[in-house]
């Protein structure tokens, strides 16, 4: 709009000043967008467009004009002075010819919530061959201020650590069948050594265990290298066999109830690596020698015949080596199951101290519904390892979906402290977000990224507080939110606003229905406003107070419009 500001002749009393007034400075047309002035970023920000008419200013005269913000407590915000000279006054200024000139002024001052109702005026300060011919303050040219940027809910996505339990285990155990130099026969003696005996006992007690389940037995047979080979070959197969026919005998006599499907048989001839492996662990000076010997693979007859050569003079190989090498080894493979699901909820309210870092963590995030319990099995896995940053983060994020805010702000920030990763990063940067510390939040989001949206979304509301709405409504991606029909109003976005707000969990909350009234106001849809806000206030009765002082709503205030709130 144009409006004339410094109305010259407003005082008929004192007739000199007028006067002088006039051989000073006349008219000045102004426009100012917006109108509202509005919050962004924190910041407010005036632009005028401004026209000195023909003649209107003195040739020798020099004006300063400095906008200011002023509410009703009198308290004033000034913005940048711009100073103004006619053709042949002194000092600088921008030059006002003698037919007129238009001007472009701009401002930007940090905001202060003691003039979010203010209105904004223009001091002038005139003077004429350096005699101050004016000094005074201009009626109100603009509303200030819209801070519809502060509707921002907090609203930050956290993000919880996960469980690595293992619910199986793939184990072994095993027992060795030896045999005599040369034989394959299965000496009674060998059945009653202990690890065969444990070996039996394990199976048939796994028939009734339902946390052990077999899943097969091979038989790995070996022959001691110092024979021929092809010998040592066959003899490592009828070993094999010998072991596979014990097996066969015990599972029937003493009902092992072995899947006899289930054997399997690996014959691996000389053993050479089993020959390297018992001369390393001796205490033999020469061992390095033999060792050397085991290592010729590349000639094996010539290994070979260096082998009998060296048990010819090391008789400790015959006596204490070449036995443990004729062998058949019996690995029983099964699988082992932990806590099922319902055991782990028994032992997470009986004694969860029992439990497992990880079975702690994977019950409360898996198998719990109550917030509460969820919480206390946290804090036990917290007792149970405080380095561990999930227990900390999960905690914080059951503390925060509770409005706990205070609290899980403490243990986010311990989780941080125990480990930095994507995760820890992003619930710290909302503890700094919502504290104001939106450089900081930013540069943990960003260290985030490994969380994906959550931390885009948060990243979302960083880029909102700083007025980068257009990025933020990238950063929000497919999310139906406030906040993103909020990003996409201040972008002046109204239709996708809406339909955002429509599909958020808040299209009939209260704040929902009231961004709903701002979006009406600002696109002409005034009957909406009025049944919008008489919704939100119905929910909300102090909306009532904000409505009456939002300067989204300054043409109905000023019609009195509202009356019927």
């Amino acid at each position: 709009m144009k409006t004339k500001n410094l109305l010259i002749g407003f005082s008929t009393i004192l007739t000199l000043i007028i006067l002088a007034s006039c051989s000073v400075m006349k008219d000045l047309e102004y426009e100012v967008k917006p109108n509202p002035i509005e919050m962004h970023g924190d910041k407010v920000t005036v632009n005028i467009d401004g026209e000195f008419i023909e003649k209107g200013l003195n040739k020798k005269a020099f004006v300063t004009l400095t906008p200011v913000l002023v509410n009703a407590a009198g308290d004033e915000l000034e913005f940048e002075p711009k100073s103004f000279k006619g053709e042949k006054a002194a000092g600088n200024g921008e030059v006002v010819q003698k037919d007129g000139h238009k001007f472009s002024y701009s401002s930007t001052r940090p905001y202060d919530s003691k003039f979010e109702n203010a209105e904004l005026k223009v001091k002038y300060v005139a003077t004429k061959g350096g005699n101050e011919k004016l000094n005074d303050i201009t009626p109100k040219i603009a509303n200030a201020t819209i801070v519809t940027p502060n509707l921002l809910m907090n609203d930050d996505k956290v993000a919880m650590g996960e469980d690595k339990l293992v619910r199986s285990f793939e184990k072994t155990t095993k027992a060795v069948i030896n045999f005599d130099k040369a034989k394959s026969i299965v000496r009674k003696n060998e059945l009653k050594d202990s690890d065969i005996l444990a070996m039996e006992s394990f199976i048939l007690a796994s028939n009734s265990n339902q946390k052990i389940s077999v899943t097969g037995i091979e038989i790995i047979s070996y022959a001691s290298p110092e024979g021929e080979m092809d010998k040592n070959e066959n003899l490592a197969i009828d070993r094999a066999n010998s072991a596979e026919a014990y097996l066969k005998n015990a599972n029937k006599k003493k009902m092992l109830g072995i899947n006899e499907a289930k054997i399997s048989k690996t014959p691996k001839g000389e053993d050479w690596a089993g020959l390297k492996e018992l001369i390393s662990k001796s205490n033999h000076e020469d061992k390095n020698i033999i060792i050397s010997v085991a290592e010729m693979a590349n000639d094996p007859a010539k290994r070979e015949e260096e082998i009998k050569s060296l048990s010819s003079a090391y008789k400790f190989l015959e006596k204490d080596i070449f036995p443990e090498l004729r062998r058949s080894q019996m690995v029983v493979k099964y699988t082992e199951f932990g806590l099922s699901d319902d055991e782990l909820k028994i032992a997470a309210a009986n004694n969860p101290s029992s439990l497992t870092t990880e079975e702690m963590l994977f019950t409360a995030n898996k198998l719990l519904t109550d917030n509460e319990a969820k919480l206390a099995l946290y804090k036990e896995a917290i007792k149970k390892n405080a380095k561990d940053w999930r227990g900390h983060t999960n905690a914080g994020v059951i503390l925060y979906q509770t409005g706990r805010i205070s609290e899980a702000n403490a243990m986010f920030t311990a989780a941080y402290g125990a480990e930095k990763n994507a995760i820890t990063s992003n619930n710290m940067g909302m503890v700094k977000r919502q504290v104001g510390d939106i450089n900081g939040a930013m540069e943990l989001f960003n260290a985030a990224s490994g969380t994906g949206a959550i931390s885009k979304y948060n990243t979302a509301l960083v880029n909102i507080k700083k007025g980068e709405y257009s990025k933020a409504i990238s950063n929000m991606g497919d999310a139906s939110t406030f906040n993103k029909a909020l990003a996409q109003t201040l972008n002046k976005d109204y239709a996708a606003a809406s339909t955002t707000l429509s599909n958020s969990s808040d299209a009939n909350s209260a704040i929902g229905l009231y961004l709903k009234a701002i979006i009406a106001a600002r696109t002409g849809k005034d009957s909406e406003v009025i049944t919008n806000l008489k919704n939100a206030i119905a929910k909300d009765s102090s909306l009532k107070a904000k409505a009456m002082k939002d300067r989204e709503f300054i043409k109905f205030i000023e019609a009195g419009t509202f009356s019927t709130l």
